[in-house]
Parts: C-alpha cells; structure tokens; sequence
C-alpha cells in the first residue's frame, strides 16, 4: 500500500521539492554573497552601537541587498502552493473514482486513508522544514541588524511555516472532498490560505500579547526597538498622546527645528520585543496546526463514513 501511495504521490512530490530547490538555487549563492559582505565590512562591531559611522555602515549593507530582501516577502506564498499541490493526488484520486479499485483489492478505508494522508503530510513537513532551514541562514546576517519579530520575517523562521502548509493541504483537502471537484478546490484552498495569512499578519498577530508602549524625549535615543516589532512611532506629548498636525509645524522654521520643539518634545512608540519571538512563533504555528488538524480530520471522516 506505501508503494502505491507513493506512485500516487510521487509526481506531485517532486515538484514540491523542486520548488524548495528552485529556492535554494536562488538563496545559497547571494546568501554566501551577504555573509561575506557581513564579515568583509566588519558590520557585527556596529551592533549595539548608536554612532554616525555605525548606521551608516548599517544602512549601506542592507541597502545593498534590499533587491533580494523585498523579494523573499514573496516566498510567504511557496507553502500554500507546497501545501495544495501536495492535497491533488487525493483530490484527483476521489474526483475520479479510482479509490474505490484500491478498496476492491482488500485494503480497509482507514488504512488506504492512513497512507495516503500520512504520505502527503509527511511530505509538506519535510518541504516546510527544508525551507525553514535554508531562510533562517540566509537570514542570519541581517536578523544580527535587524531581529525576527517584523513581518516579512517572522514567517520564515521558527515553526510558523510547519502550520501554514499543513493549513493549505487541509484547507485544499477539506474543500475537495465535499465538492468533488480538484481544481476549483485547489484555487478556493489557496485564495483562503493567502487571505488567512493576510489576517492574522495585518491585523490578529500583533494581539497574541498586549504591546508594549514607551514614550521618551525626543533627543534622547530611548529604548532599542531595533529588534522590535515597532507597530507604531510617532511625535506625541510627555503622556503619549498623538499631536495634531497643525501643532507639529506652529512657529517652527523647518520640519527638522520642528522636532526639537516645546510642543514636539517626545516620541511615542507601540512594540511588540524580540524577547517574544518564540512566543508568538508557538501561538501562530499552533492557530495554524490546530485548524489543519481539524480540517484533515473532517476530510477523512467524510471520505471514511460518505465516500461510496
């Protein structure tokens, strides 16, 4: 039964790897380039350091690769195409009837589902951990400058990826199996994935935990939020509260004297620490495990007990 489960499986399976080895043809080489460069402009002796030479040592290495950086934020999509890619094979195999041959032939209903789910579960975790491996250090340089907690980040290193493509393999299955119909599945599993994803980034993630607040004089350096997740900044009073536009600019000459005003002494911020990174990593990665576990459930007690 594995054998054929894997015949079943392979072609798909093949692909999905293809795609984490598409991405490690592109990261490996410009993820030598920037640690290179990271050791060559001796950029970790800036860290921790709030001079004029250091930010823009800083500023000047990651710019050099902000290209490649803002590319990555794409690579948020490589689970859920990993994760319904790897549901067809079951999809196509109940659309097309084919399974009942497999229960024909002495197999029961839990065993030709326990393979074939284990097969492709087994196969997104291996193809989530592959790519969770090759972005955290092709990351590591910058993540010294910069930390894990901002978005663009934070979903590529740790567990979270784990849940998201378990989340678009069973979103797929679950919809498949209740319509019957693969390719309609596929697209709904996806578009639900990216919306799902663009939800709890935009608006839920930043609520795991209250945010911290701090407000300080706006010629003091306060707190290091450098490796913060900062969700807000802004020019406030000593209280914090914001300040209305017309009085950023009363009786200043220049934006810049403006800052150093009376009346526009403080700067308030709203962040998430690093210090959280692996609280918040437990929390999504469990969201998103947790809803696939349920779904994949629901999908194999449909086939099991309604499949005919």
């Amino acid at each position: 039964m594995t054998w054929v489960s894997w015949r079943l499986q392979r072609t798909e399976t093949l692909v999905a790897f293809g795609i984490v080895a598409l991405l490690a043809a592109l990261l490996v080489p410009t993820g030598l380039h920037i640690a290179s460069a990271y050791d060559q402009d001796r950029v970790a002796d800036c860290i921790g350091k709030n001079t004029f030479a250091c930010n823009n040592a800083i500023e000047s290495f990651t710019a050099r690769f902000d290209h490649i950086i803002s590319l990555v934020g794409w690579f948020n999509l490589v689970p859920g195409m990993i994760g319904i890619l790897l549901a067809a094979p079951l999809l196509l195999d109940l659309e097309n009837g084919t399974y009942r041959l497999a229960w024909t032939q002495g197999v029961t209903r839990k065993r030709w589902l326990a393979g074939r789910l284990g097969l492709a579960v087994g196969a997104a975790l291996l193809a989530a951990l592959a790519m969770i491996v090759l972005i955290t250090w092709w990351r590591s340089p910058l993540d010294h400058l910069r930390g894990r907690m901002n978005t663009g980040v934070f979903e590529f290193e740790g567990t979270t990826t784990f849940g998201y493509v378990l989340f678009a393999l069973a979103l797929a299955l679950a919809v498949g199996v209740l319509w019957r119909r693969t390719v309609p599945a596929l697209v709904v599993g996806f578009a639900g994935y990216v919306v799902s994803r663009l939800a709890v980034e935009g608006w839920l993630r930043q609520h795991y935990r209250a945010p911290l607040t701090a407000t300080w004089p706006a010629r003091s350096n306060g707190p290091d939020l450098s490796h913060a997740w900062v969700i807000l900044q802004r020019p406030s009073d000593k209280f914090g509260h914001p300040l209305q536009a017309s009085l950023l600019f009363r009786d200043c000459l220049s934006p810049t004297k403006c800052l150093a005003h009376k009346t526009v002494g403080y700067t308030h911020a709203v962040y998430q620490p690093e210090s959280r990174f692996w609280l918040f990593q437990g929390i999504e990665t469990a969201l998103f495990a947790g809803v696939a576990v349920a779904l994949i459930l629901l999908a194999a007690w449909w086939i099991h007990e309604r499949a005919e």
